[in-house]
C-alpha cells in the first residue's frame, strides 16, 4: 500500500483559486447574512454556478455515467473554500445523494444532478454515522413508501431524494421525487442559517428502488464515508479561516496603546489553534486521498472526524471571544461561523463515536 498523498496538486491549487475567487464575488458575508434573514435562505443561483457552469457537481460521477470522473481529493478543495465562507448551497446535500447514485449507478437523474439542473439529498438524520446500522424508519410496500425521516439535510430544495427503506427484501435504496403525491416535507428551525434541514414523511409515495439487500447496505455506507470524508474538509476550511480572521484582527485592535496580538496569552491561543488546524488539514487530507484511493477508508474518515469535528467548534469559539464585543454582534460574521462549526460537529456522529470506530477498526479496547 502506498503512502498517503497530502499535497495539494497545482490542478487543485487552480481550482481552489477558481472557487474562492468566485464565492468571493458572490458570497462575501454581509450578502450570507442578509439572505439568511430572507425567505430564501439558500443561494441556488449560486449552486447552479458552482455545479453546472464550473462543473463541480460532478467531480466525484465517473465519465462513463456523464460525469468529469474526478475524485474526492479535487472535490474536498471545494469543500474546504464552502466552509471557508459558510456558502448557503446544498454542497453536502449533493455530495450524499451523488455518492449513493454513484454506488448504485443510476443513469436517469444522476446527469441532471451532475449538471446542477436538479437538486438532491439522502434521506437519512444529519447525525447518522458512516457505520451506524442501517434505517428502518420507512416500509416500503411494492414502490409505496411510508415512514418519517428527521433531520435530512438540505431537504427543503431538494427535487429528489434517495430514501433508505426496508422492503420485502430487506434493506433497500429508493428514489423519491419530492413533488410526488404522499411527500410531505417540514422545515426545522436550525442552528445553522446557512445549511438547513427538515422532516421528510411518506404517507405511501411512489419510488424507483434501485439497490437492494447488501448492494443497498454498501450503497448507504459509501455515500455516509464520502459526506463525512469531506465534510472534515469542509471544518478545516471554516477552522483556517476562522484562524486568519483572529490574526488579522489581532494585528490591527489594539487595547491599552498596544496590539492584542502582542500580549502573550492571545498569542499562546492563536499558537495553539494553528496547530490544531494544521493537524486537522493533514488527517482531512489523508481523508479525501483514502477515498480517492479507496484504501482504508473507513478509518481515514474515522480519523478525520475525531479531530475535525471538535476543531471546527474550537475555532469558531476563539475567532468570536478573540473579536471582543464586536464577536458578539448580529452585525459580524461570528455567528454564522459558530453555527456551522456547531451543527457539522455533530452532523455524521459527534468525535467521541469516531474514536470508538478508530478502536474497533484498530483492535483496541474500548469503553
Amino acid at each position: 500500500m502506498s503512502a498517503p498523498d497530502l499535497l495539494y496538486t497545482e490542478l487543485e491549487e487552480d481550482l481552489r483559486a477558481t472557487v474562492r475567487r468566485l464565492l468571493r464575488e458572490r458570497c462575501d458575508w454581509t450578502a450570507v447574512l442578509a439572505r439568511c434573514e430572507s425567505e430564501e435562505p439558500y443561494d441556488l443561483d449560486l449552486w447552479r454556478t458552482l455545479a453546472g457552469e464550473l462543473g463541480l457537481a460532478a467531480l466525484l460521477v465517473p465519465e462513463d455515467l456523464g460525469g468529469a470522473g474526478a475524485s474526492a481529493r479535487e472535490l474536498a478543495v471545494v469543500a474546504e473554500e464552502v466552509g471557508r465562507a459558510v456558502a448557503p448551497v446544498p454542497f453536502l446535500g449533493n455530495v450524499l445523494v451523488t455518492a449513493a447514485l454513484v454506488a448504485c449507478a443510476e443513469r436517469e437523474v444522476l446527469p441532471q444532478l451532475a449538471d446542477g439542473s436538479r437538486i438532491g439529498t439522502l434521506a437519512v438524520g444529519l447525525t447518522t454515522a458512516p457505520h451506524a446500522a442501517f434505517p428502518r424508519s420507512v416500509k416500503a410496500d411494492g414502490t409505496s413508501l411510508t415512514g418519517t425521516v428527521s433531520a435530512v439535510v438540505d431537504l427543503e430544495v431538494a427535487d429528489h431524494v434517495v430514501v433508505p427503506a426496508v422492503d420485502g427484501d430487506g434493506a433497500a435504496l429508493y428514489l423519491v421525487d419530492t413533488a410526488a403525491s404522499g411527500v410531505t416535507r417540514t422545515p426545522t428551525t436550525p442552528l445553522d442559517l446557512t445549511r438547513r434541514f427538515g422532516t421528510l414523511e411518506l404517507a405511501g409515495a411512489v419510488g424507483k428502488r434501485l439497490a437492494s439487500g447488501a448492494d443497498a447496505e454498501r450503497a448507504l455506507r459509501r455515500a455516509l464515508l464520502t459526506a463525512a470524508g469531506l465534510l472534515a474538509s469542509e471544518q478545516v476550511g471554516l477552522a483556517q479561516h476562522c484562524l486568519d480572521s483572529t490574526v488579522d484582527y489581532a494585528k490591527t485592535r489594539y487595547q491599552f496603546g498596544r496590539q492584542i496580538g502582542s500580549f502573550q496569552a492571545v498569542k499562546h491561543r492563536l499558537a495553539d489553534l494553528w496547530v490544531e488546524v494544521s493537524t486537522g488539514r493533514a488527517v482531512a487530507r489523508n481523508a479525501a486521498d483514502a477515498l480517492a484511493q479507496d484504501t482504508e477508508v473507513d478509518l481515514a474518515v474515522a480519523l478525520a472526524q475525531a479531530h475535525c469535528s471538535d476543531l471546527v467548534v474550537l475555532a469558531a469559539e476563539e475567532h468570536l471571544q478573540l473579536h471582543g464585543g464586536i464577536g458578539m454582534t448580529w452585525e459580524h460574521p461570528a455567528h454564522l461561523y459558530l453555527g456551522r462549526a456547531k451543527s457539522s460537529q455533530l452532523t455524521f456522529g459527534i468525535a467521541e463515536t469516531h474514536r470508538q470506530r478508530i478502536g474497533e477498526l484498530a483492535d483496541l479496547p474500548t469503553p
